[in-house]
């Protein structure tokens, strides 16, 4: 029988051991980036955008929801970012996932924006993308690869996130 002591030992070790593979797990993913799944949706001019569409551009895709706080508070960085990045080669799309389209419109009407914004009320394509917190965004390179993930948002991600839009821009 083993003492308690060795239990609590192996415990650790195995909770050590599942840390470090969710650490390789990442870095593997941004070391070998996968294809941005391709995804058509309607916009809220009503036109249906396509990922793939804006192949040779840098995109953010930001996964968003009008009850998320952290989204209310990024949406204008990330406006200020589109208006900067735009004529170098950059597009930004804001993917909106309530499933009550006015609750999406009724934001925007305290926040407007001039990205486009699309409508993902089935979750369709957050789903697609395993979107598991919000806002997630995704940066896509000009071939179509994920090349960074950020999971929520807090003060100083904007830092990051044009970082990451210059780096993109000047490969």
């Amino acid at each position: 029988m083993l003492s308690e002591r060795l239990i609590q030992f192996r415990l650790h070790q195995f909770i050590v051991a599942g840390v470090l593979l969710l650490a390789c797990g990442y870095t593997v993913a941004a070391n070998q980036p996968s294809m941005a799944p391709d995804f058509t949706l309607k916009s809220r001019e009503g036109v249906n955008i396509k990922l793939s569409e804006l192949r040779g551009q840098v995109v953010m895709v930001n996964f968003w929801a009008s009850w998320c706080g952290p989204c209310r508070q990024e949406m204008p960085l990330l406006q200020q970012l589109f208006d900067r990045y735009q004529s170098l080669g950059f597009s930004l799309l804001g993917v909106n996932v309530d499933e009550d389209r006015a609750a999406a419109d009724k934001m925007l009407s305290d926040l407007p924006v001039s990205f486009p914004i699309l409508y993902d009320d089935r979750s369709k394509v957050s789903k697609q993308y395993q979107v598991k917190a919000m806002p997630s965004t995704f940066m896509v390179d000009r071939d179509g690869r994920i090349r960074y993930l950020h999971k929520g948002y807090k003060p100083g991600y904007e830092e990051e996130y044009q970082q990451q839009i210059r780096q993109l821009l000047r490969e």
